[in-house]
C-alpha cells in the first residue's frame, strides 16, 4: 500500500530483477541473450478477454503450490486532472478497506489463508494489487478482487475516507521526512512543465487530499476501476481452462466502466535547467535527469545499456573516474525509470564532504559527452548485455510480488497491449550495436537535462503549488460492445474460504565434508540454472568486542575489493563477465560470503569465489577509498530518523562493554573506522574467515557428485592460519529499573520516529516460537494491534509494528512508529498503553487473534520456499542456531499446537515498566509534550547517544 518508487528499466528487467532488491536496474552477468525464441520460452503465457472487457493473462509454473494474482488498473497519477492530485493513490488505500460483501480489513482473509507478497502500489501510469496464495485459496482471492472491483462504493463512507486520507498524508510526511526526501518532487516539477501529466507527484498535494469529497472519490472509482480498464494476470500453479472458468465466474457479471480518452503527452524537449535546495543532509547530492523515450520504445532498451556502461556498476565509467581515480564522490549511479508516456534517465552522485559539487558536475559533463561522442567499446557493450541476461536468469524464479513474472506480463499488457513485449525488449538488448546505443544517447541525453543539487543546511520546505478548482467530472456511458454476464455467485454467503491447504515441502538436505574441514549442506533446486553458495562463518558484530567497532563488517565488505591477481576493478569486471554475483557481509553473531553462479560458468565462478575468500588483497588505496565512503555512510545513517534511533537504542539496552552494545547496522563509528588499519583487517580475516568449523550452504541446480569435486578443487587445500579466535561470551543483562525516554533532535522534522526497546531471551531459547507468536499478535502483522491503532484507527502513522531480531544472546525487541509530529506524545501514550495492557493480561490475546496468526504462519509455509534464496536463508538459520534439519516441520507443529494461554504467558515476557524509548523529532515541537506524559525520565542525546545539554 504505497507509492511505487523503485527504479525500473524495460518490462523485462523490471519484472525480472526486483527480486534482488537492486537500487538501480541492476547487475550480475553472463553472455547476452541468444534469441527471442529463448525469451519466448522464458515466460510462456496464454490469454483471453471476458465480454465485459477484462483481459486475463495466464502463466503456468508448477514448482510450488501457489498462484500469483496480479491485477493492474490502467490509471495512475498522470490521469488526475488539476485539483485532484493524489486521487489514484488515495483510492489504492480505500480499496484495502473492505467492500460491500466483506466488511473489514481487506488483508484479513488473506492472512487466514497464508498469502505472501501481498500489497498494492500506485505510480504515474497504473495502480496494481497483488498477492500469492495457496492454490486452494484461489477462489477466495478472485472473490475478494472481484468484490472490490464490482462492489466497492457502498463500503466507502466519510469515516473511511477520512481515515485513509490521514494515512496517505502520513505516508507523504514519512517520505518527505527522509534526507533528500523532496528531491523527486522538485525534479518532476522542473523536468515536466505545468500541464504535463507527470508534473505533479503521485502522492499528491495536502490541499487536494484535504479537498477530496466523498462524491469526488466515488466518481473517480466509477471512471477508472471497471473490468475494461484492467489486466488480470494469474501465474503459477494454474492452467488456462481453470483460469477461464474461475475468472468468468467471479468477474464476468461486473459491468464495464466508461472508456475515457487517454492523456496525450510524451517526452519533453527542453532547455537545460538547474536548481539548488538545502536540507538536513550530511553531504551534497547531485541529481541530473532527462526526459527520454516512452515505454516500449527500443531506444529505452538502448539507454538501459548506456546507463550500465556509464554508471551501472563498480567498473562503469563514472565509478572508475569519480570513485576510484579522483575520489570525489562516495557513490554515483545511473538508471532509467520507464513510464508509459515518457521515461526518466537519472544520474546521481553523493559528493564527498569538502569537495566542490561544481567540480563533480564538470566531470559528469565530460564523461557523458565522451560516451556520446565515442560510444561504448565492444567490451563494455558485451558486459552490459551480459549483466542483463544473468539478471533475467535469476529473476524468473519468482512468479509474483514486486517484479515477479506476473508483474512483467501485466506491465507489458497495460502499457503496450502486448503481454509479451519483454521479448521485443530482450531482442533489442541482444542485438544492440555500439553505434545504436551511442545514437540513442545522442538523441536523448543532449541538451535538456535538469540538475538539482541538494546541499547541507536548513531544511527547505518545497511549497505546494496552488491547486486549481477541479472541473466537473462528467463520465460518458460505457461502450455498448462490452457485455456483463448474469451473476452466478451468491455474495451474501461471504468470502469462500478453502477447507484444505497444500502440505509444507522443504528440500532434503544432503551433506558432505571437505578436506579443509568445512561442512557442506546441499539443497537441490532446478527451477533455474543457477547455483548459490553461502560460506557461513562465526564472528559477526559481536566479535568487534575488544576491537575497533565496525571491524567485522568492514573486513567482510573488503573481500571483493580485489583478490588474488585482480585489483578491485578487475575483480568486478571478471565477476560480471561470468554472470557471477559475489560479496560478503556480517551480522550480529556471524558473517558470510556468498556466490550466485550461473550453471554454465560454475567452475570459473568458484575459482573467483575462492580467491575472494582465500586471497583478499586489502590494498591500502582501496581501504582508504572504502573507508571514506563508509564514514560518509555513517553520517547518512545518522541523518535518517530510523537509522539514528537504531544506532542509539542497542547500547542503551545492553550497556557499555557488552558485545551487542553497538549500532545494529554494524557500521561502527566515524572514529573507529578512521582508525582501522590493514593489519586490523588481516587479523580479523585470519581469525574468523577460515574453513575449519565453517559451513558452506549450496542451493541450486547441482548435485553433491558434481559440486563437491569442484569445491575440493578450489577450497580443499585451504588451511586455516593460526588459532581461531574464541567467540565472545554474550553475558546476560538486566533490564533497566525504570523506563527512560531519550530524545534526539531533528530540527524541521514533519514526523517523529518512536522506538521502544527491551531485551528478551535468545533465539535459542525454548520459548522463542511462543514469544515470536505473541509479538505477531501485538505488532508483527499488518492487522496487528499497534498498526490497527495508530494507522487504521487514529491515522497518526503510516505504519506501526514490532519485531525481535535473531541473536545468540538476549534478543533486542523493538516497537516502532513514525508518527505525525503533532501527535508524538499521544502516540507514545498509545504505544505504552498497548504494550502495558497486552503484557499485563488486561487485554490478553484472543482466541481469534491466535487462530488468525496460526493460520497465517502455517498456511504461508508451502509458498515460503519458492526461491532458492528463501531456502538458503532458512538453512542459514539452522546453522547459526544449531537447529535440526527438520526444524521447519517442528516449528509448524509447535505453532499448530499453541494455545491462547501459552501466547498470553509469552506476552508477559515484556515488561512495560522497563522499556527504553527513543524519539527522533523536532524538539521544539515534541520535547515538552513528551515530558508532560510522565512516561519516565527524559534525556536529550545526539545521534551518537551522547548527552546534550538542555537549554533552559
Amino acid at each position: 500500500m504505497t507509492v511505487s518508487r523503485r527504479p525500473r528499466t524495460a518490462a523485462l528487467v523490471l519484472a525480472i530483477t526486483a527480486s534482488l532488491g537492486a537500487a538501480a536496474w541492476l547487475p550480475q552477468a553472463v553472455a547476452a541473450p541468444r534469441a527471442p525464441a529463448a525469451a519466448q520460452a522464458l515466460i510462456p503465457y496464454e490469454e483471453f478477454t471476458l465480454p465485459n472487457g477484462l483481459r486475463v493473462v495466464v502463466h503456468t509454473d508448477r514448482k510450488a503450490p501457489i498462484v500469483a494474482v496480479n491485477i493492474w488498473y490502467h490509471v495512475g497519477s498522470k490521469d488526475e486532472p488539476g485539483g485532484r492530485s493524489g486521487f489514484a493513490h488515495l483510492f489504492e488505500h480505500l480499496m484495502f478497506n473492505g467492500s460491500e460483501n466483506h466488511q473489514g480489513e481487506y488483508f484479513e482473509p488473506f492472512e487466514l489463508v497464508g498469502a505472501t507478497d501481498m500489497n498494492g502500489t500506485t505510480w504515474l501510469d497504473r495502480t496494481n494489487y497483488f498477492q500469492n496464495v495457496p492454490t486452494t485459496a484461489l477462489d477466495m482471492a478472485l472473490w475478494m478482487e472481484s468484490d472490490r472491483m464490482g462492489h466497492l462504493l457502498g463500503a466507502i463512507d466519510q469515516k473511511t475516507l477520512d481515515e485513509q486520507r490521514g494515512v496517505v498524508q502520513n505516508e507523504k510526511r514519512q517520505g518527505e521526512n527522509q534526507p533528500y526526501g523532496q528531491a523527486d518532487d522538485e525534479i518532476y516539477r522542473a523536468l515536466y512543465p505545468k500541464g504535463h501529466p507527470y508534473h505533479h507527484s503521485t502522492i499528491g498535494s495536502m490541499n487536494d487530499l484535504d479537498a477530496a469529497s466523498l462524491e469526488d472519490v466515488k466518481q473517480w472509482f466509477r471512471a477508472w476501476y471497471g473490468p475494461n480498464n484492467a489486466v488480470l494476470v494469474l501465474a503459477g500453479d494454474i492452467d488456462l481452462a481453470t483460469a477461464k472458468e474461475k475468472v468468468a465466474r467471479y468477474f464476468g457479471d461486473i459491468p464495464a466502466g466508461p472508456t475515457l480518452e487517454r492523456v496525450q503527452a510524451g517526452p519533453v524537449k527542453r532547455q537545460a535547467s538547474r536548481a539548488t535546495m538545502t536540507d538536513k543532509v550530511p553531504q551534497a547530492r547531485i541529481y541530473r535527469a532527462w526526459s527520454v523515450a516512452d515505454y516500449g520504445n527500443a531506444d529505452l532498451d538502448r539507454l538501459t545499456l548506456l546507463s550500465q556502461v556509464l554508471g551501472g556498476s563498480k567498473s562503469s565509467r563514472l565509478d572508475r573516474r569519480l570513485v576510484f581515480d579522483e575520489k570525489l564522490v562516495d557513490k554515483v549511479s545511473t538508471y532509467v525509470q520507464p513510464f508509459e508516456l515518457a521515461s526518466t534517465f537519472y544520474v546521481t552522485a553523493d559528493v564527498k564532504q569538502g569537495v566542490d559539487p561544481a567540480k563533480v558536475e564538470a566531470i559528469l559533463d565530460e564523461e557523458i559527452a565522451r560516451l556520446l561522442a565515442e560510444g561504448p567499446t565492444a567490451a563494455e557493450l558485451q558486459q552490459a548485455q551480459t549483466v542483463i541476461k544473468a539478471q533475467v536468469v535469476r529473476g524468473v524464479e519468482r512468479i509474483g510480488g514486486f517484479g515477479g513474472k506476473a508483474d512483467a506480463l501485466a506491465e507489458c499488457a497495460v502499457y503496450t497491449g502486448n503481454p509479451g513485449c519483454y521479448r521485443d525488449s530482450l531482442a533489442t538488448l541482444e542485438r544492440a550495436t555500439a553505434s545504436e546505443v551511442q545514437q540513442a544517447g545522442r538523441s536523448w541525453l543532449g541538451n535538456g537535462s535538469h540538475t538539482l543539487v541538494v546541499l547541507p543546511g536548513e531544511r527547505t520546505v518545497l511549497e505546494e503549488e496552488p491547486s486549481p478548482t477541479p472541473a466537473p467530472f462528467v463520465l460518458p456511458k460505457p461502450d455498448p460492445k462490452f457485455k456483463a454476464a448474469k451473476a452466478t455467485v451468491d455474495r451474501s454467503t461471504g468470502v469462500p474460504m478453502p477447507d484444505s491447504f497444500p502440505e509444507l515441502k522443504f528440500p532434503a538436505l544432503e551433506r558432505a565434508t571437505l578436506g579443509n574441514g568445512t561442512r557442506v549442506i546441499l539443497a537441490r533446486r532446478d527451477a533455474v540454472p543457477v547455483v548459490q553458495f553461502s560460506y557461513e562463518f562465526k564472528g559477526g558484530f559481536a566479535a568487534d568486542l575488544g576491537r575497533k567497532l565496525g571491524t567485522s563488517s568492514f573486513t567482510m565488505s573488503m573481500l571483493d575489493e580485489g583478490a588474488g591477481a585482480l585489483d578491485a576493478l578487475e575483480f568486478a569486471n571478471r565477476a560480471e563477465s561470468l554472470g557471477a554475483a559475489l560479496g560478503a557481509g556480517a551480522s550480529l553473531d556471524g558473517g558470510n560470503a556468498y556466490l550466485s553462479a550461473l550453471k554454465e560458468n560454475l567452475d570459473p565462478s568458484l575459482d573467483l569465489f575462492a580467491d575472494m575468500l582465500r586471497q583478499p588483497r586489502f590494498e591500502q588505496k582501496e581501504i582508504d577509498r572504502v573507508r571514506a565512503t563508509w564514514i560518509a555512510g555513517i553520517a547518512q545513517e545518522k541523518a535518517r530518523p530510523n537509522g539514528a534511533a537504531q544506532r542509539v537504542l542497542p547500547p542503551l539496552l545492553y550497556g557499555a562493554g557488552h558485545p551487542y552494545a553497538i549500532p545494529f547496522s554494524g557500521t561502527g563509528t566515524e572514529a573507529s573506522i578512521a582508525s582501522l588499519t590493514r593489519d586490523d583487517l588481516a587479523a580479523f580475516h585470519r581469525q574468523w574467515v577460515r574453513p575449519d568449523d565453517a559451513t558452506l550452504i549450496v542451493v541450486g541446480d547441482t548435485t553433491l557428485a558434481e559440486v563437491v569435486p569442484l569445491l575440493e578443487k578450489h577450497f580443499g587445500d585451504w588451511k586455516a592460519e593460526g588459532e581461531a579466535a574464541a567467540a565472545a561470551a554474550i553475558p546476560a543483562v538486566q533490564r533497566p529499573a525504570k523506563p527512560t525516554v531519550y530524545l534526539i533532535d531533528q530540527p524541521g522534522a514533519v514526523q517523529a520516529t518512536i522506538l521502544a526497546g527491551q531485551v528478551v531471551p535468545s533465539t535459542k531459547d525454548a520459548q522463542t516460537i511462543k514469544f515470536d507468536f505473541a509479538n505477531s499478535v501485538l505488532g508483527g502483522e499488518f492487522s496487528s494491534r499497534l498498526n490497527m491503532n495508530l494507522r487504521e484507527d487514529k491515522h497518526w502513522a503510516y505504519g506501526a509494528y514490532s519485531f525481535a531480531s535473531g541473536a545468540l544472546g538476549q534478543r533486542p525487541w523493538m516497537a516502532f512508529a513514525p508518527v505525525q509530529i503533532d501527535k508524538t506524545a499521544e502516540s507514545l501514550a498509545e504505544l505504552d498503553r498497548e504494550v502495558r495492557e497486552y503484557a499485563s493480561g488486561k487485554t490478553p490475546p484472543t482466541a481469534a487473534e491466535v487462530a488468525k496468526i496460526q493460520a497465517t504462519e502455517i498456511r504461508s509455509l508451502p509458498g515460503a520456499y519458492e526461491t532458492g534464496r528463501a531456502v538458503m536463508g532458512t538453512i542459514g538459520g539452522l546453522v547459526r542456531y544449531d537447529r535440526p534439519d527438520d526444524y521447519v516441520f517442528r516449528r509448524k507443529a509447535e505453532i499448530e499446537s499453541l494455545t491462547v494461554d501459552q501466547v498470553k504467558q509469552a506476552a508477559a515476557t515484556l515488561d512495560p515498566d522497563k522499556l527504553v524509548w527513543v524519539v527522533v523529532g523536532d524538539l521544539k515541537q515534541v520535547e515538552q509534550p513528551v515530558r508532560a506524559l510522565g512516561l519516565g525520565e527524559v534525556k536529550v542525546v545526539d545521534a551518537d547517544g551522547k548527552p546534550v545539554a538542555v537549554k533552559k
